[in-house]
């Protein structure tokens, strides 16, 4: 099932070559989303392939929004958005952390989960690993314990992996 659901992501996701600058070939999960029959394959094998507790599904503004709620809906647990500063109404919590090119601020609403509560994080692209290092802090300082991590897709040589914690889970559907 793995190398089906590798092969069959790596077809239909398309490479845009030097977007949104040059020499980035970005990776674009459009034709993914719009073919139902290949996204609910790809969301029952991160179903399958999670075999641990957890309470919540974190998605990642905004493409990890769309994988985190269908599976949150697949596996009847909640989803919490964790979005850019300001997107979110409420008390939030906030974290700022670095990208190669400067900073970036996430945040979560405060009330999102109970303390202790086990996440699982959810996005569609594994680079740098950076944002998901990111959100496994803010959930960490929102007094939650992350779990796992769920990937459509990981570019391998950026060595993102190598940031997570060993010992957490990582599901990925195409290691590119």
């Amino acid at each position: 099932m793995e190398l089906e659901i590798s092969q069959l992501v790596d077809k239909i996701v398309r490479s845009i070559p030097n977007y949104p600058k040059p020499g980035i070939n970005f990776r674009d999960i459009c034709p993914l989303l719009k073919n139902i029959e290949a996204l609910n394959k790809v969301i029952d094998y991160f179903a399958g392939k999670i075999n641990f507790e957890f309470d919540y599904i974190a998605g990642l503004e905004s493409r990890g929004f769309l994988f985190g709620i269908l599976l949150s809906q697949r596996l009847n647990k909640g989803f919490i958005p964790i979005r850019k500063k300001n997107k979110l109404p409420g008390e939030k919590i906030s974290l700022e952390y670095k990208l190669e090119y400067g900073s970036d601020i996430i945040e979560i609403q405060a009330d999102a989960f109970e303390p202790g509560s086990k996440i699982l994080i959810c996005d569609d692209l594994l680079a740098t690993g950076g944002t998901a290092v990111a959100a496994n802090e803010l959930i960490h300082k929102a007094q939650g314990n992350t779990v796992g991590y769920v990937f459509v897709i990981e570019l391998k040589d950026l060595k993102g992996k190598d940031r997570f914690d060993p010992k957490v889970p990582v599901i990925v559907a195409l290691s590119d």
